[in-house]
């Protein structure tokens, strides 16, 4: 067959696909879609010499897919059990075409819950209210600081959490940690930080009206689920430095 007979006939490249998806899916690849055809989800013809070719059907079922995992943060097996079911003819793909909406947020029981990372109305605390709040001195403000543990807002103004952590910093300098020393608490956070942004990101690009809510849900649960994880990490590791 033809390049002309394959496009007469709707046949799309891989190339193709991608361009149809993308603005919709902006991180969508084609390893990604390699990948989605290696775990069975899709099965694009070939041509005589192993070239992919998708039909339209194809590439709806590729949209259906990236947005059951976006949308509702579906695991690849759910998904295939639900393409399964279409393809028996139980479903069809438009009718079970997951709906944009938001998903019980996930809490491992007994420790950090995600509203807790919810964003209330911002506080505005001066320098001063900060000092007497925290019952801290300017001088130990100043470390913090430069230390970078505390950043004022574009106004000069703090919020609560600066407050807390003031606070939290001089009942560890009581132990004899200065607020350089605590520069590595600060360091690991951003880290994290960083790791939860490139999973929440691709997820506020989405078109729809709720991506940047479903982002914002997603931070709130993974914030919390990495606090958990560095408490039990924390945990073990002293339990170990106290056996030796």
């Amino acid at each position: 067959m033809t390049a002309v007979e394959e496009r007469a006939r709707g046949w799309m490249s891989i190339g193709s696909v991608l361009d149809r998806l993308r603005p919709d899916f902006p991180d969508i690849t084609i390893s990604k879609i390699r990948f989605l055809e290696s775990e069975g989800l899709i099965s694009p013809e070939r041509t005589p010499s192993g070239y992919r070719r998708f039909s339209v059907a194809d590439c709806e079922r590729l949209r259906f897919v990236l947005t059951a995992q976006r949308d509702q943060y579906l695991p690849l097996k759910v998904i295939k059990e639900q393409l399964e079911a279409i393809d028996s003819g139980v479903a069809t793909l438009g009718a079970d075409r997951p709906a944009s909406r938001p998903r019980t947020l996930g809490i491992v029981p007994g420790e950090v819950s995600p509203d807790e990372f919810r964003a209330d109305r911002e506080l505005r605390v001066s320098r001063e209210d900060l000092i007497a709040r925290a019952d801290i001195t300017d001088a130990f403000l100043t470390e913090l600081l430069r230390a970078g543990l505390i950043t004022p807002g574009n106004a000069g103004f703090f919020d609560n959490e600066a407050v807390t952590l003031a606070a939290t910093a001089k009942k560890m300098s009581e132990f004899g940690l200065e607020a350089r020393h605590l520069r590595a608490f600060k360091l690991a956070a951003d880290r994290e930080a960083g790791l939860i942004a490139q999973i929440a990101g691709p997820i506020a690009k989405g078109r729809d009206a709720g991506a940047r809510d479903r982002a914002e849900e997603t931070v709130r649960e993974l914030a919390a689920l990495s606090l958990t994880l560095h408490t039990c990490l924390v945990k073990t590791a002293v339990r170990g430095s106290l056996d030796h």
